[in-house]
């Protein structure tokens, strides 16, 4: 979806962002000279917006990012298709359960094992629901619109208007990485939500058994499956920074979306070879699951603050990377 030009001062109503109405007559701007308007439109809206306080226009930057962001066909088919995952695992287990027979989980500890417990509590949905999206189909969605951040904007042609308006470059890199971040928040929601639903609908509800065997009510088990999708949004924390760092590099947002999810892959593939195990641990993908230790009692953090400090290292080394690239950008469109 193409952006239309942000900041167009050659009428009365410019208020992008947070810009206020800016005469373009009191400006000096001849009406009919259109490559003058295009040329001192930034410094017009620099003298206004600097009347403005700071912060509040970057609030107003980055709610019209949330708005263009969110309202993108493509952004809505992503989240159509994460809240898609839960119902047809929901649907295939409730068949597959119909004549009374059981589902044996995977591993101690992963996120399959919930999947044997479904049948008993429909709480345990939203747990398998997040372990079999967060693999792939959550960082890819994440990875699409972190890699469109920048490149889609340059390919569309409004990256130079959106820096001249003025946002300026690191404003403009914070915003669009906070816009990612949100992403990351809804779109994990969009599955949980999705899968409470599906669960409440198709198993009975109840008391949680934790993976240590112990009970607990469904009101902490429900607080216990927030706490899990926060964990899960926080895990793409790492991915969110790859791909905008990506977006810097190159002007077409399908090459910047396809490099972001081709690296995502090509991690989740060496993190399971045997013979790098010790690197393992410094793939941002290692301690995804690791969520699953919420559900045990008493929680064990270990694998949990790995997984934190790790997506804050990829966060900081790939974040700074893009603003040294984008700072030095020649932004030609």
């Amino acid at each position: 979806m193409s952006r239309a030009e942000p900041w167009d001062v050659s009428g009365a109503d410019v208020t992008k962002a947070g810009v206020p109405e800016v005469d373009v007559a009191k400006a000096g701007v001849p009406m009919a000279d259109l490559s003058k308007v295009a040329s001192d439109k930034g410094a017009v809206l620099k003298a206004e917006v600097g009347r403005e306080p700071k912060l509040s226009w970057t609030l107003g930057l980055f709610r019209s990012e949330l708005a263009i962001t969110f309202r993108r066909w493509r952004t809505l088919a992503l989240l159509g298709v994460l809240a898609a995952v839960p119902v047809l695992v929901g649907v295939a287990v409730r068949i597959e359960t119909g004549d009374g027979s059981t589902i044996g989980g995977g591993g101690e500890g992963g996120g399959p094992a919930f999947i044997a417990q479904i049948t008993n509590n429909g709480l345990f949905l939203v747990f398998t629901a997040l372990a079999a999206t967060l693999p792939f189909f959550l960082p890819m969605a994440v990875g699409v619109v972190a890699g469109d951040a920048i490149a889609g904007e340059a390919s569309a042609g409004t990256l130079r208007y959106l820096l001249v308006a003025p946002a300026g470059r690191t404003r403009l890199l914070l915003v669009k990485y906070a816009t990612t971040l949100t992403f990351c928040l809804v779109a994990t929601l969009v599955v949980a939500v999705s899968a409470l639903a599906t669960g409440a609908l198709l198993f009975p509800l109840g008391e949680v058994t934790t993976i240590s065997g112990t009970r607990i009510g469904f009101g902490e088990g429900l607080l216990r499956a927030l706490l899990i999708a926060l964990v899960v949004a926080a895990s793409l924390i790492g991915v969110a920074a790859l791909g905008l760092f990506v977006s810097t590099l190159t002007s077409s947002g399908i090459a910047a979306m396809a490099t972001t999810v081709g690296l995502l892959i090509t991690v989740q593939i060496l993190d399971q070879i045997p013979q790098l195990d010790a690197l393992h641990p410094y793939f941002f993908s290692h301690y995804w699951l690791s969520f699953a230790d919420l559900m045990r009692e008493p929680v064990q953090w270990d694998d949990l603050i790995k997984n934190f400090q790790m997506q804050g290292l990829y966060a900081a080394v790939f974040g700074s990377a893009a603003w040294a690239r984008f700072g030095a950008k020649d932004v030609m469109a």
